[in-house]
């Protein structure tokens, strides 16, 4: 079965549960499947779902800070909520120790391949390696951190 399929189920499950917080933010996350299906005029496959739920998540984190700070803990306990269903949908995520590893692994095959150490103007080529290996399977902001830490080291 499918990510889309599996979620698709839930909102289903959720309708009969009566739980409407929940279904609030699978119809959300269903919303913007189709949206991204009907822009690009594909179906989407579940590392495009990863993708948008990924998104999505982070779209969360923003708010919650954005209302934390600004003292508004109602809003904030939805978006938290919010957060919490959508993590559901994701793929387990690597450590923090296999996000170094695979950088690491990658950065040396990037370095064979160009024939020279990579240093600090090959961050873009790095970056765009390690997302294309670790999309969906590892939070950005690590990933980031870690090539940071590879073309410096």
């Amino acid at each position: 079965m499918s990510l889309k399929d599996q979620i698709t189920e839930d909102m289903k499950n959720a309708m009969r549960a009566k739980d409407s917080e929940r279904l609030g933010t699978i119809r959300l996350l269903l919303a913007a499947i189709k949206q991204k299906e009907v822009d690009e005029r594909v179906v989407l496959d579940d590392v495009a779902v990863v993708a948008i739920v990924d998104k999505l998540i982070k779209q969360r984190k923003d708010s919650i800070e954005a209302f934390v700070k600004a003292e508004r803990k109602d809003l904030a306990d939805k978006e938290a909520a919010e957060l919490l269903v959508l993590q559901a949908y994701l793929p387990a995520r690597l450590s923090a120790e296999e996000v170094t590893a695979a950088v690491q692994a990658i950065a040396a095959a990037l370095a064979a391949e160009l024939g020279r150490a990579v240093g600090p103007a090959d961050m873009g080529k790095l970056m765009g390696a390690v997302k294309a290996q670790l999309a969906g399977k590892a939070d950005m902001g690590q990933v980031s951190a870690a090539v940071k830490a590879a073309l410096a080291g």
